[in-house]
């Protein structure tokens, strides 16, 4: 019940906020920002959830307000992959039985195809409606078929809770993780709308014109 409080509050204290407090040398979006993140992820942690499954919901939030502070992303992107990711994911990946992926690959393998196919099953038809054009679909079917974070977070609540044991665990978070790479690379290697990508100008008006020297007079 805090959380629906909060998370309905959030979006109407925290661009008011940023508009008051927001431009000092203190940083004071980056503190109001880590202090949610923390306050929440030990309420979870004290209603017996995970704490990281707050912080998820706060960015789905807030996606709109802070996604416009280009600065702010940045800062928050530095310090989040920089300090905060790692100990999440040494965490999750401590719990990994690497005895349990090699006595049962194929089931790696089964539950891959099986997230896979059902990812593609509901987008790409979906991308095809849109009126997006097949190499688009294609990409962004193989784009949407990962799931790394909320993956990761189901596996932990159900390895923490008993609902699975360490070697189901173990599979599912391979199969997470094997969800995130493969698609990417497969994307990325056949079918990337390149012809999106802006390519560089190489229009000799824009090279910045050479600094010419003055020779001395005789």
């Amino acid at each position: 019940m805090t959380s629906i409080v909060v998370f309905a509050a959030l979006p109407w204290v925290t661009p008011r906020f940023f508009r008051k407090y927001g431009g000092r040398v203190s940083e004071l979006e980056a503190k109001y920002l880590l202090f949610l993140l923390f306050a929440l992820g030990g309420l979870a942690t004290w209603a017996d959830s995970e704490a990281v499954l707050p912080a998820y919901l706060v960015g789905m939030v807030l996606a709109g307000t802070v996604g416009k502070d280009h600065v702010l992303i940045r800062r928050l992107r530095t310090m989040t992959f920089g300090l905060l990711t790692p100990f999440y994911f040494i965490r999750a990946g401590s719990f990994v039985s690497i005895a349990a992926l090699v006595a049962a690959p194929f089931a790696c393998v089964a539950l891959l195809l099986g997230k896979m196919s059902t990812k593609i099953a509901a987008v790409l038809p979906t991308a095809r409606w849109l009126r997006y054009p097949r190499k688009e679909s294609l990409y962004t079917t193989m784009m949407m078929s990962t799931g790394l974070t909320f993956g990761t977070i189901s596996a932990l609540f159900g390895l923490s809770h008993g609902v699975i044991d360490q070697a189901q665990y173990s599979y599912l978070v391979a199969t997470v993780i094997g969800s995130a790479v493969i698609p990417t690379v497969i994307g990325n290697a056949w079918f990337l709308p390149r012809h999106l990508i802006p390519a560089l100008s190489t229009d000799e008006s824009e090279v910045p014109p050479q600094t010419s020297v003055p020779q001395p007079s005789k």
